[in-house]
């Protein structure tokens, strides 16, 4: 193997969903202003807005999030075109 190829500042790091206040802790070398202490132990943070806490696809729970009027906007356009 090559010699000097991965990063050397691993370390835990704590991310947060922010949907659902969820947490968890794992190695990681991403870079972060933030921090969180949990159990005494002060840690990077990293805010997440989707993890596989809240992921509709993992939690088998379906809601249609609706961002400016964009589903409106797409039947708007595209929605009746096989009515004729």
């Amino acid at each position: 193997m090559k010699k000097d190829i991965h990063p050397s500042n691993y370390r835990e790091v704590v991310f947060k969903d922010m949907s659902n206040e969820e947490i968890f802790i794992t190695r990681s070398t991403v870079a972060s202003r933030e921090t969180i202490v949990v159990d005494g132990v002060e840690y990077p943070l990293v805010k997440l807005e989707i993890t596989s806490a809240s992921h509709p696809f993992f939690t088998g729970k379906q809601k249609l999030v609706d961002t400016a009027g964009r589903v409106d906007k797409f039947m708007s356009r595209y929605g009746n075109r096989n009515k004729k």
